[in-house]
């Protein structure tokens, strides 16, 4: 009886030491939300760390190569409408003109929505960069390869995805950046006996 009032406390105890730690987590990732900026050093701090290991100890190829295709696609999904006009069953049928999306400033305005939003393509990058300098810390992650295939072969494919997905947006006539909306400021009435009132210019 002892033995399982001292196993369930434990796991009690465990049980709510994670959740501390994911609500400590997760306030954590609240108070960076408008620290834009700051995330993004500190995201650039991490993969210059990596970069840095793969080329002082000249290996984990590997692990740069998958840790570079799982950026390209983020940076992808980053880039892309949430709704891909291509298959918006609400986009206009002239193929010419494609869908509704605001391409100058002086249309109204809407804002552009993202597959993949800014802090969730931010949490990505630093999560799969902290993993992947984590496995340059094992040498089993360690492969041998021929690294200039591999660089070769990423420079390919970057610049046949990207070209790919320029024509999109040359396609459908978008940009993936939203500019902040206008503001206008509102004109005072003319106090009386101000030039320019009715009736209010002296003689």
């Amino acid at each position: 009886m002892m033995n399982e009032d001292s196993s369930s406390a434990s796991g009690g105890g465990v049980k709510k030491f994670f959740q501390r730690l994911s609500q400590t987590y997760q306030s954590t990732l609240d108070r960076s939300t408008p620290h834009t900026r700051l995330r993004w050093v500190f995201a650039g701090f991490l993969l210059l760390l990596f970069v840095l290991r793969i080329f002082v100890y000249q290996g984990w190829y590997i692990v740069c190569y998958a840790l570079g295709i799982y950026h390209l696609n983020l940076f992808i999904a980053f880039l892309t409408p949430k709704i891909d006009p291509e298959f918006d069953p609400y986009a206009q049928d002239d193929e010419d003109e494609g869908p509704n999306l605001p391409t100058r400033s002086n249309e109204e305005f809407r804002p552009f929505i993202r597959r993949l939003p800014e802090f969730k393509f931010w949490l990505s990058v630093t999560k799969s960069t902290a993993i992947g300098l984590i496995c340059t810390f094992f040498d089993f992650f360690n492969v041998p390869v021929f690294w200039p295939i591999l660089v070769m072969y990423f420079i390919t494919l970057f610049c046949i995805t990207m070209k790919r997905q320029i024509k999109h947006m040359i396609k459908y006539k978008y940009l993936p950046f939203t500019r902040n909306k206008p503001r206008y400021q509102r004109v005072n009435d003319p106090a009386p006996g101000s030039v320019g009132s009715a009736g209010a210019v002296p003689k």
